[in-house]
């Protein structure tokens, strides 16, 4: 299987600010319009944070990169979907006491 490009998310920035106890937080932006156009058929935009080697010129520690992978389905996702039928319940001995 062939390994897909990269897909970056250009319009944001991340900069990240070290604590002098160790803590840290990223300050980041995200360009709507652009996220919208990565979004999945429920709205969602996945991605992962990266971060940069060095800081850029503006100070940007972090990058992000839409999130391409997707589970691949299991033999059980793929029997019920062709079948239509539930897997099978499990016998009386497998009850818990709660299950009544």
């Amino acid at each position: 299987m062939a390994k897909e490009d990269k897909v970056y998310i250009n319009m944001c920035w991340l900069r990240e600010k070290v604590f002098d106890d160790g803590g840290s937080v990223i300050n980041c932006a995200f360009n709507v319009e652009e996220l919208q156009k990565h979004a999945d058929e429920n709205g969602w935009v996945n991605m992962v944070i990266k971060k940069r080697r060095e800081p850029n010129e503006k100070g940007y520690t972090h990058y992000a990169e839409k999130d391409t992978w997707k589970p691949k389905p299991s033999p059980l996702d793929q029997h019920q979907s062709t079948s239509g039928q539930e897997p099978p319940k499990g016998n009386d001995d497998d009850k818990m006491p709660w299950d009544d």
